[in-house]
């Protein structure tokens, strides 16, 4: 089995790393592997797609063809976890922002984004969230964060932050404003494994 991790821009070892250590938790074997071209998602069971610049992402996923092998994963029912730009790249619909720099959206779950809900790179913090999915806060660490305006009816809040939502799911697409591979907490992972072992 393989757990493909986006790498061609962005917050890609963290990752591989939380991955890798989840995986250890449970005593599973699996494979973490970098998606740097076309034709490696395919092969995965399970999709990341990380923090980094969303309009860099965007673009360069359209490029290397790894944009329409997503769309295609996510269609199959493949679990795919986005976080911080990664929320924005899933999404249906962006902001004034993203409209403006021609941002081409995978629109995998049905949501609208406000690309960046929390300020700019100087605003960055952390903040006790309440995860609908797990059964004590997390400790979410914010830097130049998106957040969800709105979602559609087949998207489940799981987490809101000064009004903002945080984090949701739709099936097997989970979106997440925050950077769980920057904490020692790796719930959110396991959780997205138990997606990926249950598919």
């Amino acid at each position: 089995m393989k757990i493909g991790v986006i790498a061609i821009q962005g917050a890609v070892s963290e990752h591989v790393d939380a991955l890798r250590r989840a995986l250890k938790e449970r005593g599973v074997e699996a494979e973490v592997v970098e998606i740097k071209h076309k034709g490696i998602v395919p092969e995965c069971s399970g999709i990341v797609i990380p923090g980094g610049e969303s309009t860099t992402l965007c673009r360069l996923l359209a490029r290397e063809g790894i944009a329409e092998e997503i769309k295609e994963a996510a269609a199959k029912g493949v679990p795919i976890l986005g976080t911080c730009a990664g929320l924005i790249v899933i999404a249906k619909e962006g902001d004034r922002q993203v409209e403006k720099t021609g941002q081409e959206l995978l629109g995998i779950m049905d949501t609208r984004v406000n690309r960046n809900a929390f300020g700019r790179q100087r605003d960055s913090f952390e903040a006790e969230l309440e995860v609908f999915i797990l059964d004590s806060p997390f400790t979410g660490v914010f830097i130049r964060a998106p957040g969800i305006v709105s979602c559609g009816p087949g998207v489940k809040v799981l987490s809101r932050l000064e009004g903002m939502i945080v984090a949701a799911e739709q099936g097997n697409v989970l979106a997440l404003a925050f950077h769980p591979e920057l904490t020692d907490d790796l719930r959110i992972h396991q959780y997205f494994l138990d997606k990926v072992f249950n598919c």
